[in-house]
């Protein structure tokens, strides 16, 4: 299993209109073969951040994603970012 997750800054200003240009990606993403979770969402505190977490089932169905393109807005510029890939050995329940 794979998991993308961090943080993506833009300008306050700018944020609802980056969410609104990626809102398509997510949607796509879910209904992506072996997509189990995508989300970019607003962070609640900091006006600056964007929370990213997708999870995969493998580096396959990742790149293949990916690789499809898809047009669509284009969103604001970011300003700062800090996102990582995860690979996952073991998962069990909380």
């Amino acid at each position: 299993m794979i998991i993308i997750a961090g943080e993506l800054h833009v300008d306050p200003a700018d944020r609802d209109d980056y969410l609104a240009a990626v809102a398509d990606v997510a949607r796509l993403a879910r209904a992506t073969g072996g997509c189990l979770d995508f989300v970019q969402a607003a962070d609640p505190i900091d006006p600056t951040r964007i929370n990213v977490y997708e999870r995969w089932e493998s580096d396959e169905h990742l790149h293949r994603f990916r690789e499809s393109g898809g047009d669509g807005p284009e969103p604001p510029p970011i300003t700062a970012a800090d996102v990582r890939k995860y690979r996952i050995s073991g998962v069990e329940e909380p």
